[in-house]
């Protein structure tokens, strides 16, 4: 005899509803750098990640900050090159210098998820200052490495941002997570505000 459910004509699911693990992260309110995405400054960034990745160790991301314009891209990189494959060999975590005119930031963070590139970079307004960007890339690189608790059921996995009273800076979390790869980490990133979840 077909069961009182079915007899109702109520559906039902083969599948169980998906269990998700949340990662919750909060920032404070930074001023934001107006990033510039010129030809000379995407391909300057794309050598240092290709001629770098190798030499930076499992764990790690190596985040690159420039001011633009860059008017000797390649002069520019190839030194910078080496000198973070010295700030590496000497296994220290940052470095600050100039460059044809360039003020260039260098910060050795820790973190990230295998899908995470090794070496991001950005090139940005002379001000403000690019404080922000480390500030969300150290962060989102701990939140990547998240996993939900032992024993759990989740299969998927989620990054919340908390803006809290609009204090977060979403274009530049955005820019990182880009930067990051994050969406192949998560499967989804959502903005948490007064009036509910966004996809970020």
């Amino acid at each position: 005899m077909p069961s009182q459910a079915r007899r109702r004509g109520a559906r039902t699911s083969k599948h169980p509803a998906q269990r998700v693990g949340c990662k919750t992260v909060v920032f404070k309110r930074l001023p934001a750098p107006r990033l510039r995405f010129d030809r000379s400054a995407i391909g300057l960034i794309e050598r240092l990640q290709a001629d770098l990745a190798a030499v930076v160790e499992e764990g790690k991301v190596v985040v690159v900050t420039i001011t633009a314009p860059i008017r000797q891209d390649s002069k520019t990189g190839a030194i910078l090159e080496a000198k973070v494959r010295e700030l590496l060999a000497r296994r220290r975590v940052q470095l600050g210098i100039e460059i044809h005119g360039n003020d260039i930031r260098v910060r050795v963070l820790k973190g990230g998820h295998r899908r995470t590139p090794r070496v991001i970079g950005f090139a940005h307004n002379p001000e403000p200052s690019p404080a922000a960007l480390f500030d969300v890339a150290r962060r989102l690189l701990a939140s990547a490495g998240f996993s939900p608790e032992k024993g759990s059921c989740a299969r998927a996995r989620w990054l919340i941002v908390a803006n809290q009273d609009g204090r977060a800076p979403l274009d530049t979390i955005r820019r990182v997570c880009t930067a990051l790869r994050l969406r192949r980490v998560f499967n989804r990133i959502l903005v948490s505000e007064s009036d509910g979840l966004k996809a970020l």
